[in-house]
């Protein structure tokens, strides 16, 4: 599972063998969340979340929103290439 970001500590990783739609999922701090990439706005949402405070949550989704572009490229990169 490559981590394709950090942020304050957590990492963020794409599993190469998942499903669409394009997510990332964030994990650290024995919490994780997992962000839609395209949400139905067009940018990122969460999917679910488990031990993250809503705040946290908030600074995750605004750090994932700027990377969103660098992320879904990599999305689908870590797709093409590590197709089992």
């Amino acid at each position: 599972m490559p981590t394709v970001l950090r942020i304050d500590g957590l990492r963020v990783v794409i599993y190469p063998n998942d499903h669409r739609p394009p997510h990332v999922h964030v994990l650290g701090a024995g919490a994780e969340a997992v962000f839609n990439l395209i949400g139905v706005d067009g940018g990122v949402t969460l999917r679910t979340s488990q031990g993250f405070s809503t705040a946290q949550l908030n600074r995750i989704a605004d750090a994932l929103g700027t990377a969103r572009t660098q992320l879904l490229a990599q999305w689908e990169w870590i797709h093409d290439h590590y197709r089992l």
